[in-house]
């Protein structure tokens, strides 16, 4: 685990841990969609995954149960963007915080002033974005962490998630469509739910 901030170390024991198999990409939007129906404005989910572990297909299934515009691709390149709602709900914030240094870095990007109205995306976000959802200065800090496992792939959950693209040391120059060749394989969704926010809502399974 990426840990730039020291705030990792200290994170309480998670409320509630589900395990979800799903198989390819309509599996994993769809248990996205499922997922955006629990969520609410100021609800914060950081997100890891290898490059093809569906990260980017997740979050279309969440932008799309969220009832957000369309068009979500990797913020790579441009940090953040903000996907506004077409109805009542909250706005979708997708950051990717992999070139991030620190906890202040993500900050930097103002994201306070939006995640008390949105639900807030953060890929490589470990032990940078608990921050953002207050950890652990408010004792109310709630948020979930959700990493993507590939069947194929080597990641292990609540690993160190690495990006295979850094270790293969391939340059990636085109995020769009990151989820490739691999978007209709099998992988798993850990997801661990922090705080009292979590305590009480169920995950779906």
């Amino acid at each position: 685990m990426r840990d730039l901030t020291g705030a990792a170390s200290r994170l309480p024991e998670p409320v509630q841990r589900v395990e979800v198999t799903l198989d390819g990409a309509e599996a994993t939007q769809a248990w996205a969609a499922e997922l955006a129906s629990v969520l609410r404005a100021g609800d914060v989910l950081i997100l890891t995954g290898e490059l093809g572990a569906g990260k980017t297909t997740f979050t279309q299934g969440l932008g799309a149960g969220l009832g957000v515009r369309e068009g979500i691709i990797s913020p790579t390149f441009v940090l953040s963007r903000i996907h506004p709602a077409l109805g009542d709900g909250p706005d979708l914030v997708h950051v990717d915080a992999y070139r991030l240094g620190s906890a202040g870095e993500l900050m930097d990007l103002d994201l306070d002033a939006t995640v008390d109205r949105s639900v807030t995306v953060v890929e490589w976000g470990r032990g940078l974005a608990e921050t953002l959802a207050g950890f652990p200065d408010d004792p109310a800090a709630s948020w979930l962490d959700l990493e993507l496992v590939r069947a194929t792939g080597s990641g292990e959950p609540g690993g160190a998630g690495v990006r295979a693209d850094a270790e293969a040391g391939t340059i990636i120059t085109d995020f769009s469509d990151e989820d490739g060749t691999g978007a209709d394989e099998v992988r798993a969704a850990v997801v661990l739910g922090y705080g009292p926010r979590w305590s009480g809502t169920r995950l779906p399974s």
